[in-house]
């Protein structure tokens, strides 16, 4: 009998042990895709895929909630809207790829403003592989055959800065299932630099987490024990962006060697609405994007606004 006791007691403790532990880690992948918004979308930016990993870093500053360091590898496929034989010389976007690493640091602060940073390496062109993605993803799904790859952009080495801003709007007026933020991004670098700004809201379908433990910008990890988390909300954020430079459709700011290339429309409005869900260990979403018209055709005058939907998958690990 006093064994039985003993027994149960090491059940009991080991699992106090294992199941009150931080989730001090977090490993997932992101999949973009305009398919995931309609079968006959096929068209832009048409292709994504990410795989990420990211850990909460040392934090001395008593200002600062968490701050998570992270680290990602991605793919990015672009080509025109039509993708078929008979319209090989009809682009109103160039064929390409972009490959790249990235490293950052996130910077959540009790205020529930964030701050994020992030630096990536890479390539765009035939060294990103996109053409060989794409054809090999048509072909064992059965989807039409993909024209075109070989009027695709020349290479061009990708180094890129990133930071993204984020600051809650009325925090002296707490509400559990609702709340807005102002939110701004910079990109810099060889293939994209652009500003963009806007506002964003989260309407709970349970009572919303702080920021810096919520996962609407990837604070689920936590050196604190967490119990039977719980967050599930819809988000809202219009922005408007001014793209300076983009290299996937003016080619390398190098080299205009390029076969198809085009002139920027710098004015864009953008948004982007979507589910985000956890319960415990498991982060998942889904979201619509909305991208406005990129660049100016002059001669098949075809290019306009697009959309994608992306997908993201994300565990929590000791």
């Amino acid at each position: 009998m006093r064994s039985k006791k003993a027994f149960f007691a090491f059940l009991v403790l080991t699992s106090v042990w294992v199941f009150g532990q931080g989730k001090t880690t977090e490993i997932g992948l992101i999949t973009d895709n305009d398919l995931y918004t309609s079968s006959k979308n096929d068209m832009y930016y048409t292709n994504g895929l990410e795989f990420f990993y990211r850990f909460l870093s040392k934090n001395n500053n008593e200002k600062i909630n968490k701050k998570i360091t992270e680290f990602r590898i991605g793919q990015y496929i672009y080509n025109p809207r039509f993708i078929n034989e008979t319209a090989v010389d009809i682009n109103d976007r160039p064929f390409t790829g972009y490959l790249f690493a990235e490293a950052g640091r996130s910077f959540f602060y009790n205020s529930e403003s964030v701050l994020k940073t992030d630096f990536q390496l890479g390539f765009m062109g035939p060294n990103a592989f996109g053409r060989e993605t794409q054809e090999s993803f048509h072909h064992v799904i059965g989807y039409k055959k993909v024209y075109g790859w070989e009027n695709q952009l020349h290479n061009a080495l990708a180094v890129q800065l990133h930071v993204m801003y984020s600051k809650k709007l009325f925090p002296t007026k707490h509400n559990d299932f609702i709340d807005l933020h102002f939110q701004s991004e910079a990109n810099l670098g060889t293939i994209f630099t652009g500003v963009s700004t806007g506002f964003l809201t989260r309407i709970g379908f349970k009572k919303l987490l702080p920021i810096y433990d919520s996962n609407l910008h990837d604070a689920s990890v936590s050196a604190t024990p967490q119990y039977n988390i719980r967050e599930f909300y819809f988000y809202a954020m219009p922005s408007v962006n001014y793209q300076f430079y983009d290299a996937t459709i003016e080619g390398s700011m190098f080299s205009n060697t390029s076969p198809v290339t085009f002139d920027l429309e710098p004015l864009r409005f953008n948004a982007e609405f979507g589910l985000k869900y956890r319960h415990n260990n498991f982060n998942m979403s889904y979201s619509f994007i909305y991208r406005g018209r990129e660049l100016n055709d002059p001669l098949t005058n075809t290019n306009s606004g697009y959309f994608y939907g992306s997908i993201r998958f994300g565990f929590l690990l000791r």
